[in-house]
């Protein structure tokens, strides 16, 4: 009895001792990152309670100037504005609520000086092993799935964390807690397990961009960023290449997404076996025609790739066509435009309800062109301050979400516009004495 006395009130003692060593605020922005996988009442539920405790002393509240902070809240202003000129108001109103945490997470960092004192490494540590745990969360779904149908692919790409989670997500947010788990000079063997988790989650999801980016990071980080002995360096980003290798080579689910990419990039017309047969036969676009044909047929499916190449088409016509240069059609207002373009050229109407996957072009097409500045200005100063840093997690964040934007539009998701601003308030507003001591 007195045993478990005393490990109880040793883990007590140390828990008491983190919460007095980190602010509170610590565990409320890694509450935030924590919940983005739930539903969203969560995030936003840990977001309102951040805000509320940052303002509830309003005496001490003294503001502190940081202009990577300032150009978030000015973001959401510019789509405020853009009520003014939206061609829906309706969407665009809906818009605004969604995007809220542009506003409502920078502010505190700018007005609350007790947020200097988070504790980085708490936070991304808490989120990183959150994140190993959903991973063993979705493994086991997917095991029962398994059992129960006898259907390999539960344990792939959407059909582990479901279509509205989204692969390319969790791909990413998993991503993050491997750089964190990566850069750290002393791995515990739950470090280490944790690590081991969350890459084969990022290899099993599937996600092509997401694979590509990881490898290539983690091998700079190894090569230019790491202390280890050039021996094991070198060991290790042989092991890395092997295991992504023999991945892409044995494993069918991931090597099929692969190959689609590659078979079908610039030869038209290849025939799409997986989801047409021989009575209705579906053709896959190549990336010349999805960038020059005028006319398509509702049997011709868009790759990956293909539709993001036509998707930059259809927003540089609209650019040529429409005035929309300074001010764009508003916020949430442009995708009336696309179904217009996805009829235009005989599609498939459900390509109607993709976003330009692109998250400079959408800003372009909703904002203008001053909503775009300020998108590669955060981007900029974001990707400046972690070089300047030398913090390879935010190295990490800042390189992946520069690529990421090429291929989705992050910020049409609640999940993803949580994820980018808040640590890039968190990465952006650590006081030097941390960045030291880490």
């Amino acid at each position: 009895m007195a045993n478990t006395y005393n490990y109880f009130n040793q883990a007590y003692q140390k828990i008491n001792g983190l919460i007095k060593e980190n602010s509170v605020f610590t565990y409320l922005l890694a509450a935030i990152l924590i919940a983005i996988p739930l539903k969203y009442a969560f995030s936003s539920i840990a977001t309102i309670l951040f805000v509320a405790v940052a303002f509830s002393s309003f005496f001490k509240i003294k503001f502190s100037f940081n202009k990577c902070l300032i150009f978030p809240v000015v973001f959401y202003v510019l789509m405020v504005l853009s009520l003014i000129w939206t061609k829906d108001v309706d969407l665009t109103s809906g818009g605004l609520q969604k995007e809220l945490a542009f506003l409502f997470v920078p502010i505190p960092f700018l007005f609350v000086g007790e947020l200097k004192r988070i504790s980085k490494h708490e936070i991304l540590r808490l989120f990183s092993f959150s994140m190993a745990f959903y991973a063993v969360f979705y493994f086991l779904k997917a095991a029962i799935q398994y059992f129960s149908t006898g259907d390999i692919s539960v344990f792939f790409y959407h059909e582990l964390v479901s279509q509205d989670l989204n692969a390319i997500y969790v791909s990413v947010f998993a991503s993050l807690g491997i750089f964190y788990f990566v850069s750290q000079k002393k791995k515990s063997l739950y470090d280490n397990a944790a690590l081991f988790v969350l890459v084969i989650l990022v290899f099993l999801l599937s996600s092509k961009s997401i694979i590509t980016i990881d490898f290539i990071l983690i091998v700079c980080y190894y090569s230019f960023f790491s202390t280890i002995p050039n021996t094991v360096r070198i060991t290790t980003v042989v092991a890395v290449s092997s295991f992504l290798f023999f991945s892409l080579v044995f494993v069918k689910e991931v090597k099929e997404r692969f190959l689609l990419e590659y078979e079908t990039a610039f030869v038209d017309n290849t025939v799409n076996n997986k989801i047409g047969n021989d009575s209705a036969k579906i053709y896959n676009v190549s990336l010349k025609q999805a960038w020059y044909n005028e006319k398509f047929q509702p049997n011709h499916f868009f790759p990956g790739t293909a539709l993001r190449v036509y998707q930059f088409r259809i927003f540089k016509e609209m650019l040529n066509t429409d005035s929309i240069f300074f001010t764009g059609y508003g916020l949430e207002a442009s995708q009336d435009k696309i179904r217009e373009k996805v009829s235009e050229n005989n599609l498939y109407s459900g390509y109607g309800d993709f976003n330009f996957h692109n998250q400079y072009a959408q800003t372009f097409a909703e904002l203008g062109i001053f909503g775009f500045l300020i998108l590669i200005a955060m981007l900029f100063l974001n990707l400046k301050n972690a070089w300047r840093h030398k913090d390879f997690p935010h190295i990490a964040f800042a390189i992946t979400m520069i690529i990421l934007f090429l291929t989705e539009s992050f910020f049409c998701r609640q999940r993803g516009i949580l994820f980018f601003i808040t640590l890039y308030c968190i990465f952006n507003s650590v006081v030097k004495s941390e960045e030291k001591k880490l």
